[in-house]
């Protein structure tokens, strides 16, 4: 079994859950350089390096200049 680490829903193979990482409403993210929200799968080629996919912002780094939309919302309340 293969399951998101965002949502936890379980998933027989690695291909079913490698598309549904680009469409997990838990699997948003925010670039707090230039302000854009977007799928976690937009933003990573591996699942480990992650930079905004925005080609007019330098934004990179999860927990850098990326963070989970979840996480965000929890901080400002």
């Amino acid at each position: 079994m293969h399951t998101c680490r965002n949502c936890n829903q379980s998933f027989q193979t690695e291909l079913a859950l490698e598309l549904h990482r680009d469409t997990c409403n838990k699997g948003q993210l925010f670039c707090q350089v230039c302000g854009e929200r977007f799928q976690e799968g937009t933003a990573t080629q591996d699942g480990w390096h992650y930079e905004c996919p925005n080609e007019d912002c330098d934004g990179d780094g999860l927990q850098d200049d990326l963070y989970r939309v979840e996480d965000v919302r929890t901080a400002t309340h």
